[in-house]
């Protein structure tokens, strides 16, 4: 192994080095730092207001920090474009589902692999054979998202007429099909129910086990977290409060004091 593969293999895959966001005069994150490895479950845990979606959205571009930078495989995200971030690995799903709510299950995991492809216009068109072989590896590899997520049976099916927790596999789903190296769960259990959840633990388990996918998850369900993190960074009023294994953040008495408040206040 040679030493610039060396160096990678120790290096971080992402690594958010002193980030700071203040909009106006207030300040949303304050000098946040840590570091993610291949292969892990990060959950990123805080009251609300903590700063935990503005970090998220410095993530996938969608807020510019005031200071800091974020890396990933040792290379800077912050001068790429919001539309071009899923190219270099990294895929996202929302609090609130962002779906084509009048397209398919098919249409809108294909929309997934749009930055894995490299089609233009014209060769679309002309219908030439690279664009063809293409197009088939790609519907194959959609076909075999849907699979694994059990979305088969609804694949022609239109995203608005199907349950709350399927629709949030879709959003996953699509997710998946642009293959990224690292995946942002913003509150996947949000408005599921018990069973539902554990479900989706094991799920996000399966997707780091089976497809190799990094996993930056922010969520206040506190049992999916403690459950299938491997580490766990807890925010408070914009500020890095705590950092560790989930049973170390747990016990930690400034994350008691956040969530429970102190016996003086």
């Amino acid at each position: 192994m040679t030493q610039a593969q060396l160096k990678r293999e120790q290096s971080p895959l992402l690594a958010v080095h002193d980030v700071s966001v203040v909009f106006g005069g207030i300040i949303a994150l304050n000098g946040v730092s840590f570091d993610m490895q291949q292969g892990q479950i990060l959950g990123l845990i805080g009251p609300n207001g903590a700063g935990k979606t503005t970090l998220f959205n410095c993530l996938s571009r969608l807020y510019q920090p005031s200071k800091g930078d974020i890396l990933l495989d040792g290379e800077s995200i912050l001068t790429r474009p919001p539309h071009r971030i899923a190219e270099i690995g990294i895929g996202r799903t929302f609090q609130n589902v962002a779906l084509f709510p009048n397209l398919t299950v098919l249409d809108n995991v294909r929309v997934g692999t749009h930055s894995r492809t490299n089609s233009d216009i014209i060769s679309d068109s002309l219908r030439l054979p690279w664009v063809r072989n293409g197009e088939a590896a790609l519907n194959k590899r959609v076909d075999e998202i849907l699979g694994y997520l059990d979305l088969r049976d609804v694949a022609h099916t239109t995203v608005a007429g199907l349950p709350f927790g399927t629709q949030k596999r879709v959003e996953l789903a699509r997710a998946l099909a642009a293959q990224p190296k690292i995946l942002l769960l913003d509150e996947p259990a949000g408005g599921l129910n018990h069973e539902e959840v554990y479900v989706l633990g094991d799920l996000i388990r399966r997707i780091r086990d089976d497809r190799g996918v990094t996993v930056l998850l922010v969520e206040h369900h506190m049992g999916l977290v403690m459950s299938i993190a491997d580490h766990v960074v807890a925010l408070n009023f914009g500020r890095k409060l705590a950092e560790g294994t989930p049973a170390q953040v747990q016990a930690d008495p400034d994350v008691i004091k956040a969530y429970l408040g102190s016996k003086d206040s």
